[in-house]
């Protein structure tokens, strides 16, 4: 066994963290030979040490001293999984700063803060690694940023909420409604008490625009990813779907071209035969297409604490080794171009649309004359009668620019014999 030690201080000991002890103590031998030195836990910062828990590490190790991590000088690497901005922002930096490298899980922090921990890591000389920010267990950020490294990356598709994911499957398999399935997930532990940061799409967005950075080597700043939840995804939507041989997913969308990236999170019916449509329940999933490689698709658990943890863990002795050959900061900040954003109504796609109008005649031909005249043409026309002197018609449009569509769609809504547009999804993935 080798006589080298690397001392880890770890902020934070919730699930996450706990994960990570464990992993580094279970599977301490193998981790030591693979890197060629021990992985120790020296310190782990908690907030209250009187609090009870399932790990008791050894005594002296857990603290609420953050000095005693990000300042010590026995300390060689800061293991960050406390989530959130503050104070995690400010110790990660404090830490980088005094020459130690840094593991993250935070996708909040490197979304948000990502240009700022690289300038700090690069100034010392350390390892920023966030490979669990992204799809949990999954391995993103280091293929993207190694093993596809000579591609011309030019889409980045995936299911990247796992508590949506969840939501939708259930609503697929058992006709329920959305109020329904939140509720269950909740009580399953999968939803937050709030859980507008999945149902709205916000945490598919902060992991699509880390994710888009480092796939197209230009920074993406969240607020220029444009987001959709899932809110208004009905039981009638999915029936519907599966009739068109679709499913509904909330997808986080990344292409590159050379007018720009688009960059978009938004539910969106999926072919039955794309490979993402059979990724179901808490299961993530990432498709990615290079100029060399083709399609590759990578699958598995997207959070929990040992699949979360598995990448912490990972990244540590990725950052040990950079330490003992003396190479920190190999895998640096891979976004070195800056190209331009495409506006949302400059995309372009395929439209789902579900309306209740007048039921009788010409009340179509008046519709189909909106969208021809604003260059968005239909693939195929469904009409359901309802009841009373109401029609429900389906219609599903070819590709068109978005600017387009969202002008006609504003048109027909003016029309008298039009009651109310129920649904507007987009497709993708034929």
């Amino acid at each position: 066994m080798s006589e080298r030690v690397i001392n880890v201080g770890m902020m934070g000991f919730g699930t996450v963290g706990r994960g990570v002890y464990r992993i580094l103590k279970d599977n301490r031998t193998g981790i030591e030979q693979k890197v060629g030195a021990r992985i120790d836990i020296k310190k782990i910062l908690v907030r209250d040490l009187a609090k009870s828990r399932s790990i008791v590490p050894e005594e002296g190790i857990l603290t609420t001293d953050i000095s005693n991590i990000v300042d010590s000088a026995e300390i060689d690497l800061v293991v960050e999984v406390m989530g959130g901005i503050n104070p995690a922002l400010e110790y990660s930096l404090r830490a980088l700063r005094h020459g130690k490298s840094l593991v993250t899980a935070n996708k909040d922090m490197i979304a948000l803060h990502g240009r700022e921990l690289y300038e700090a890591a690069e100034a010392s000389g350390c390892d920023v690694l966030f490979e669990a920010s992204v799809a949990g267990g999954i391995p993103i950020i280091r293929p993207l940023k190694e093993c596809l490294a000579a591609n011309r990356v030019e889409l980045v598709i995936g299911i990247i909420n796992g508590t949506t994911n969840y939501m939708l499957t259930r609503m697929s398999k058992e006709g329920l409604d959305f109020h329904e399935v939140l509720k269950e997930a909740q009580e399953l532990g999968y939803a937050e008490a709030d859980p507008s940061a999945d149902v709205e799409g916000f945490d598919a967005a902060r992991k699509l625009a880390i994710l888009s950075s480092i796939a197209f080597n230009s920074r993406i700043a969240l607020n220029q990813v444009y987001v959709e939840g899932i809110t208004g995804i009905t039981a009638e939507d999915i029936a519907y779907a599966d009739e068109l041989n679709y499913v509904i997913k909330l997808l986080g969308i990344a292409k590159n071209s050379a007018e720009g990236i688009e960059v978009r999170v938004h539910p969106a019916l999926l072919p039955k035969s794309h490979p993402l449509a059979s990724v179901n329940d808490v299961y993530n999933a990432i498709f990615i297409r290079g100029d060399a490689v083709g399609d590759v698709m990578f699958y598995g658990r997207g959070a929990g604490e040992l699949p979360t943890a598995s990448a912490v863990a990972g990244d540590v002795m990725n950052a040990a080794r950079n330490l003992l050959k003396n190479v920190p900061g190999m895998i640096s900040c891979t976004c070195f171009e800056e190209k331009p954003v495409k506006p949302m109504s400059a995309t372009s796609t395929k439209y789902f649309v579900r309306l209740n109008v007048a039921d009788k005649p010409g009340v179509l031909a008046g519709i189909a004359l909106i969208f021809g005249n604003n260059q968005v043409s239909l693939s195929s026309v469904l009409q359901r009668h309802t009841s009373g002197h109401s029609a429900e018609i389906v219609l599903v449009t070819h590709e068109v620019l978005e600017g387009n569509f969202q002008n006609a769609i504003k048109s027909i809504k003016e029309l008298p014999t039009v009651q109310q547009i129920t649904s507007v999804i987009r497709t993708e993935g034929d």
